[in-house]
């Protein structure tokens, strides 16, 4: 039986570094639009980044230009969602749980962090691209090595759930970031850099690219990884396999299972050329999920009511303890 802490730990340092990845790539992506493209207006493509990430503007930043954006949404280490500040909260999470953690696993953590300072300065000389390569790179180590060196137990489930939630939200940013473009602007093209799906899309589709297949390979791909709904059936299997019962009889027993089987359903089941219509409610659907699934995933595995009542009673009784001492 794992301690709740532990398991705490592992899943929000699957969603730490997934949220750090995915940050590096859609800045990667807009970086590289605002230098190349002069025609798009640096202030409102930073602020449409910023808002996709859900990240609050500097009120002392009056216009922002692809420098400001990237200390926002890179170096800032108090600004909450920033690159530098999710590494951070994933290494302070494996710093608590090293006991369930493998050796390589924390020291690709610790070492990412400790190199940020020499890939920030980098940047600063040679361009964006250094921190951001580093970043994702890293991520990437970090992945491979918690799947190879890591039992794929409990610990494993959480570690992967986490990531899988995280991914869910965050590939809908990047879809809801293009929800109102018409259906042949080549913008749609920057949702699948930003999910690393241009080359495999390309592939898959044979090089046609608008608005319904875009939406439909980041939503519905059942082999892309970086797919709302393959991330959704990883993080489905994670919760059954957690579950002491999987075969249960009268099916999914706890809520955040519930959640994620009906967003499966919602997906695996629509009706074909419809993915446009509504598609805005559709992912804003779909990202309050996201949320709800952590709040019950929270609740069933993490805040253990029978802790919290225990320490309801000890305090109860220390209290009425006291009081009969006072009496005498």
């Amino acid at each position: 039986m794992m301690l709740a802490r532990n398991a705490e730990s592992l899943y929000w340092i699957g969603r730490y570094i997934e949220r750090a990845d995915d940050t590096a790539r859609i800045l990667d992506v807009a970086v590289h639009q605002l230098l190349e493209d002069a025609t798009v207006d640096p202030d409102r493509t930073c602020r449409r980044v910023l808002q996709v990430l859900g990240m609050e503007d500097d009120p002392d930043v009056e216009e922002y230009d692809v420098w400001g954006l990237t200390e926002r949404v890179a170096y800032d280490k108090t600004a909450y969602g920033s690159i530098v500040n999710c590494i951070a909260a994933g290494r302070e999470n494996a710093r608590g749980a090293r006991e369930v953690t493998s050796s390589e696993m924390w020291e690709c953590l610790n070492t990412t962090y400790n190199g940020l300072s020499d890939a920030e300065r980098a940047a600063r000389r040679l361009g964006p691209y250094e921190f951001l390569a580093y970043v994702k790179n890293r991520a990437a180590m970090f992945a491979g090595l918690a799947d190879a060196t890591l039992s794929h137990d409990d610990g494993y489930r959480f570690l992967l759930l986490g990531r899988s939630v995280e991914r869910v939200d965050m590939t809908i940013r990047m879809l809801l970031s293009r929800a109102g473009d018409r259906s042949g602007s080549p913008t749609w093209v920057t949702v699948l850099r930003s999910a690393g799906a241009h080359d495999t899309y390309l592939r898959t589709y044979r090089g046609a690219l608008d608005a319904p297949r875009v939406v439909e390979f980041m939503l519905l791909d059942r082999l892309f990884p970086r797919s709302v709904f393959h991330a959704i059936t990883l993080a489905e299997q994670q919760l059954l396999e957690l579950d002491n019962r999987p075969n249960s009889r009268v099916g999914a027993r706890a809520e955040a299972q519930r959640l994620l089987g009906r967003a499966r359903s919602s997906l695996e089941f629509m009706q074909p050329g419809v993915l446009l219509d509504e598609l805005q409610d559709r992912l804003l659907t779909l990202q309050q999920t996201c949320r709800d699934v952590n709040e019950a995933v929270t609740q069933q595995y993490f805040h253990v009511s029978p802790y919290v009542a225990w320490a309801d009673v000890r305090a109860s009784a220390e209290e009425a303890h006291f009081i009969e001492e006072s009496e005498l």
